[in-house]
């Protein structure tokens, strides 16, 4: 499935627009406004909330939460790595996705079991941050947007030091 997700250039607060390739409103992002950290919810085309974001404070590196239902059902951690940045879904039993690519060009693949299941492209020379985002059919879409999301906020909430 191919979404296109843009971010609300003239909104309080960090919000989302995530619509399927022919323009069909899939998911809306929803961030609080003076939040002490990241918080965001995530609706559904219906506008029924399926998902909450959280931003983990006091770790050593960005860690986010992803909680369905009130429940956290996985974590997005920045790996430490020289030079280079990756990020991991941590997602319940042994399949977690390894994001890795050029996050400064906003070009990276999420990957698991080591096959490529996703692929995050951002369009250049727009108004607010605008990504194409593909997914292979059958793997979590929802998990696979709400990181796409962290890792937006990851790069604009840091300043040039860790990338």
């Amino acid at each position: 499935m191919k979404y296109i997700m843009k971010d609300k250039f003239f909104s309080l607060g960090d919000n989302y627009e995530i619509k399927t390739e022919d323009e069909k409103l899939a998911y809306t992002v929803k961030g609080k406004f003076l939040s002490f950290g990241n918080k965001l919810d995530v609706f559904d085309h219906s506008g029924k909330n399926v998902a909450f974001i959280e931003q983990k404070l006091l770790s050593m590196m960005p860690c986010y939460r992803l909680y369905k239902g009130g429940l956290m059902f996985a974590e997005v951690m920045q790996k430490f790595a020289w030079f280079k940045k990756n990020f991991l879904l941590d997602v319940p039993g042994p399949n977690d996705y390894t994001i890795k690519g050029d996050f400064w060009g906003h070009k990276y693949k999420f990957y698991r079991s080591g096959k490529v299941v996703a692929r995050v492209d951002k369009k250049m020379f727009t108004w607010a941050d605008s990504y194409g985002v593909d997914i292979v059919e059958g793997e979590d879409d929802l998990s696979i947007i709400s990181t796409v999301i962290i890792i937006d906020l990851v790069s604009n909430n840091n300043s040039g030091s860790e990338f």
